[in-house]
């Protein structure tokens, strides 16, 4: 049952009053119209300064009649007495809410409405309940702008500007589905302004404004922060067997996967030694799809009052949900939940932790969950069984070719030309070494040169390497003690 329906059973049913959360003022109203005109009902949109549009039919005019009392009050109070067959839009009236007078109206309202043909509509960017109107009022969200609707809207600004000869607007096929894919999660509005900033700037339609609106209301949020897409796959070395499953999953968010039977990709945990490319596959992997990449720090969601984490947490699930399709990246999992049993926060955790357990396992929006950690003996076992995560992948320590490949592109980097270096020599000096440590050997060496106001050489990177202690060495138990339980629990990246 869609959106328009669902308000159409309500009034049908003569539900008194009822609260739609939304930010889309006009496609709410749009929405009404057209539930008003099926039902046969007349629609009455009510603002703080405007008042009832159209009036109430016998509502009083005199501003100072009553002027002790509220103008939303008074506007209210006028419906008891209004003639049948009426729907009554207050907008943004969550904010009155708060006023126990409001309160008490609307439960006489919804008292005295109740089996009568006038129904109370109210509209708010959030929603605002007091306990007392909990039994009174039919609480609904308003979706956002659905497919057909989003294609609609850019057929319009297509049709608005294709006289224009300086404005490209042919779309093949492909690209009008990643264009429209890309956009949801935005109201109508926000698509429109994307549109036309895009028109203006490009003078055709780019998926990169999109893209930039979500970064803005991901920002404005505080919960989530945006990455932008600065590395791929290509970047990475090594990791054949995770490049692989990575590369087959890059158009399981298009309609011709849902049409073959596939569904969305839920995610994937990367276990691996520190330093050996985790983060960096993470990040890789938003760009080599084209979709935004949010990372989701648990130390903005837990809060100091009470109940205030577990909202975070779920109004963090809520903007993920909104932009997507879109990786979330979860750094560093056994941080955020790791040790919930010997928590002393009167269970907050445990709390916040089974939020995001339960979305794991029903989400169905489109939002690919790719979370790293380092020490997999802290994570609780539920998080890791199957339909959690699509797959577990180790990630160990390099081989000696990958160790090569990495070497190639951190000089490339560099902007050096590999045969001017003995690459197998470096590969063979830095076994035990991960992907970090080889990235600091290049680095450790060009300080070396520069300081000697000469060219890097093969021997500046070996000496680098001979004073450096990896991370295999020093914590050798620790790293064996990994792969030992990634052997038979974990599916290998090389």
């Amino acid at each position: 049952m869609d959106i328009n329906q669902e308000i159409e059973l309500l009034i049908k049913s003569r539900c008194p009053v009822i609260y739609i959360v939304s930010w889309e003022e006009r496609r709410v109203e749009q929405t009404l119209k057209t539930v008003a005109v099926s039902r046969q009902r007349k629609l009455h949109s009510w603002s703080i300064f405007e008042g009832f549009k159209p009036p109430i039919p016998g509502k009083k005019t005199d501003p100072d009649e009553d002027s002790k009392i509220p103008l939303e009050l008074r506007a209210l109070a006028d419906i008891k007495s209004s003639v049948e067959g009426h729907i009554f839009l207050l907008k943004d009236f969550h904010q009155y809410l708060k006023d126990y007078r409001v309160i008490r109206l609307l439960r006489d309202l919804a008292l005295s409405l109740r089996g009568s043909t006038n129904t109370i509509i109210v509209c708010g960017p959030t929603l605002v309940l007091p306990i007392e109107l909990e039994k009174d009022i039919h609480v609904l969200d308003f979706p956002l702008p659905n497919r057909t609707e989003l294609e609609a809207k850019l057929n319009d600004v297509i049709e608005a500007v294709k006289a224009d000869v300086r404005v490209n607007t042919e779309l093949d096929p492909e690209h009008r589905e990643v264009l429209i894919k890309s956009a949801q999660g935005l109201t109508l509005d926000e698509f429109e302004t994307c549109l036309s900033r895009s028109i203006t700037e490009f003078r055709s339609f780019s998926i990169d404004t999109i893209i930039e609106e979500k970064k803005q209301i991901i920002q404005k949020t505080g919960m989530l922060e945006y990455y932008p897409a600065s590395t791929q796959l290509k970047d990475v070395g090594g990791y054949l067997l995770l490049k692989s499953w990575l590369n087959k999953r890059k158009t399981s968010f298009t309609d011709k996967a849902r049409q073959y039977g596939i569904p969305a990709p839920k995610g994937v945990l990367i276990l691996g030694v520190q330093g050996c490319g985790k983060s960096l596959v993470a990040k890789s992997i938003a760009s080599e799809w084209d979709l935004p990449l949010l990372k989701l720090d648990m130390g903005r969601i837990f809060g100091s009052l009470v109940g205030q984490s577990e909202e975070n947490i779920r109004k963090a699930i809520r903007i993920a949900e909104g932009v997507s399709p879109c990786v979330l990246w979860l750094d560093e999992l056994e941080k955020a939940f790791g040790g919930l049993n010997s928590s002393g926060d009167s269970g907050t955790s445990q709390r916040v932790f089974a939020t995001f357990l339960s979305w794991m396992q029903e989400k169905t929006k489109p939002v690919f969950l790719v979370a790293t950690a380092n020490d997999v003996s802290k994570l609780p076992p539920e998080l890791l069984r199957k339909g959690r995560f699509d797959e577990i992948f180790f990630i160990d320590l390099p081989t000696e070719i990958e160790r090569q490949e990495i070497f190639g592109i951190h000089i490339e980097k560099r902007k050096r030309k590999l045969e001017n270096f003995d690459i197998s020599a470096l590969a063979a000096k830095t076994d035990g070494f991960s992907g970090a440590e080889i990235e600091q050997v290049v680095i450790g060496a060009l300080y070396t040169a520069f300081d000697q106001d000469r060219e890097i050489t093969t021997e500046d990177m070996l000496n680098e390497a001979n004073t450096q202690v990896p991370l295999s060495r020093m914590m050798a138990e620790d790293v064996e003690a990994l792969r030992e339980w990634a052997k038979l629990r974990a599916r290998p990246s090389s």
